[in-house]
């Protein structure tokens, strides 16, 4: 069934998204600060839109993806926002990562004027946006899920209600403690490897077939030992999000020490100047404590 959906923020992950929901049928609306973000989806046929409320008055269903949680804020509550031109029975969908706390918060206050919400974090980075391969984490209203399960069909392969709002972003930040503490663990393996005088490229490939084989061995380690940080999931995004789990742990008093090993290199490279890069960069702090330079 063909639906009218709305798409704010079209970026590296979401301008992927918006034409995956668009080839799945559907109708697009679009907003983004910057006009040339809209360009593809204009000539795939969506329609660009003024403002976030704009978008928001055209549209069933709203998706967002954007930076940070004062980002998601301003985009649904600012002016101009998404609640400014929402209907009663429309569902907002979250799909940056952002704070738990403030999603439980947010999804309350639009509640108040008969809107519902999900937060749906994604993970799959650049590549799982263009095949339409993502796995989407949500939380929220399991009616509200169904309603909106085929839109994410069209943009992922793993969906997976996790539990009530917030939960979504819960399970994301979950996701980004284990792939930033494997990203520190491969780079102390290779850093180690190469320290002793051993292949690290031999290293890496039995590794890869034990049980210390993982995702990020595969493609961070590659990328490692290629000195190839050519972003596919940025730094100071990573940073961001490993924040957001420190700020949450700090509140709620859970011990997370690794997480805030990594956090603390995550930190090094933004001092540096590396915000740019991939995270898998993490390996070049670890080779500088180790005396080894960046190489």
């Amino acid at each position: 069934m063909t639906m009218n959906i709305g798409f704010i923020g079209p970026g590296i992950m979401g301008g992927p998204m918006a034409l995956n929901l668009m080839k799945g049928g559907h109708k697009l609306w679009g907003y983004a600060r910057r006009p040339e973000a809209m360009k593809k989806l204009v000539d795939a046929g969506a329609t660009a839109c003024a403002s976030a409320a704009e978008v928001a008055k055209n549209a069933d269903v709203i998706f967002l993806i954007v930076s940070d949680t004062p980002d998601v804020e301003s985009v649904i509550f600012g002016e101009n926002g998404i609640a400014k031109g929402a209907r009663s029975g429309s569902v907002v969908v979250d799909m940056s990562t952002i704070s738990p706390t403030a999603t439980k918060v947010f999804a309350e206050r639009l509640a108040k004027q008969g809107v519902e919400m999900l937060d749906a974090p994604v993970s799959g980075g650049e590549g799982g946006a263009i095949s339409g391969t993502l796995s989407i984490m949500v939380g929220g209203k399991a009616k509200v899920f169904e309603q909106v399960k085929p839109l994410f069909e069209c943009m992922g392969k793993n969906i997976v209600r996790v539990g009530e709002n917030g939960a979504g972003q819960v399970a994301k930040a979950c996701n980004q403690i284990v792939v930033a503490v494997t990203i520190e663990a491969v780079s102390e393996a290779l850093t180690f490897a190469q320290r002793n005088g051993a292949d690290a490229a031999k290293v890496r490939e039995a590794l890869m077939g034990g049980f210390a084989g993982s995702k990020v061995m595969e493609v961070h380690g590659k990328r490692m030992l290629d000195n190839d940080f050519k972003p596919g999931f940025k730094v100071g995004l990573h940073q961001k999000d490993m924040r957001i789990v420190m700020e949450t742990a700090h509140q709620l008093g859970v011990a997370l020490p690794a997480a805030a090993l990594v956090t603390q290199n995550l930190n090094a490279l933004m001092g540096t100047g590396d915000s740019e890069l991939d995270s898998a960069a993490v390996v070049k702090v670890v080779k500088r404590m180790s005396g080894m330079g960046d190489t």
